[in-house]
């Protein structure tokens, strides 16, 4: 199993990051919450790994922390949600506010991202109260490093890709558009954009 990739970041998609390691390439999945904190193309980059293997396709899902990667590994266990719905749910909230919100069972909080009903809501509570128990350090919210490269993107292709983006995390196409057409402003990148959507829907 892939656990750890040190290479070149190549390009970035949110919230897919293609980064070459040894000449290969590889296409890596990560949360919003992790995908920010990137550094900008041709830069270096450490991510910790998740490998699921599916009938039809290999996904890497990557990681800045272990405790992130732990926590991810931990949400796939619970019935009813799979490596997607992990990602949308550590997109949509960081590891500390998702901790919070299972430790305080604040359901209507939970079913505000996307894909997650009340029961599914109800069954993350109830599955991960006593899982998270064991992460024993906070996890850390680290400062976001902002890819430059994406200032000179029209404002078009920024929108373009923060609707995409929310779309690969389970929003539906309509309801994409709409959250981006709320926060979006002049200035934005589309990390920035993307950031600011996913916080406003919660």
């Amino acid at each position: 199993m892939i656990g750890r990739l040190r290479g070149t970041i190549i390009e970035k998609q949110p919230p897919k990051v293609l980064i070459e390691v040894g000449g290969v390439g590889y296409n890596v999945f990560m949360p919003m919450t992790c995908f920010y904190e990137l550094p900008e193309n041709g830069q270096e980059v450490i991510v910790l790994t998740h490998l699921a293997v599916r009938e039809d396709a290999q996904v890497l899902y990557g990681f800045n922390q272990e405790q992130e990667r732990e926590l991810f590994r931990e949400l796939i266990k619970v019935n009813g949600v799979g490596p997607k719905l992990a990602l949308a749910i550590l997109s949509g909230m960081s590891a500390p506010q998702f901790i919070n919100a299972v430790e305080q069972g604040e359901i209507k909080t939970l079913v505000k991202l996307p894909g997650v009903g009340n029961k599914t809501a109800q069954r993350l509570i109830v599955e991960m109260k006593d899982r998270i128990k064991h992460f024993a350090e906070p996890l850390s919210n680290t400062s976001t490093i902002v890819d430059m490269d994406s200032v000179q993107k029209s404002a078009n292709q920024i929108e373009g890709e923060a609707v995409s983006a929310l779309i690969a995390l389970g929003y539906k196409p309509q309801e994409a558009s709409r959250i981006i057409n709320k926060v979006i402003k002049p200035e934005m990148d589309s990390e920035t954009l993307i950031r600011e959507a996913l916080k406003s829907a919660l």
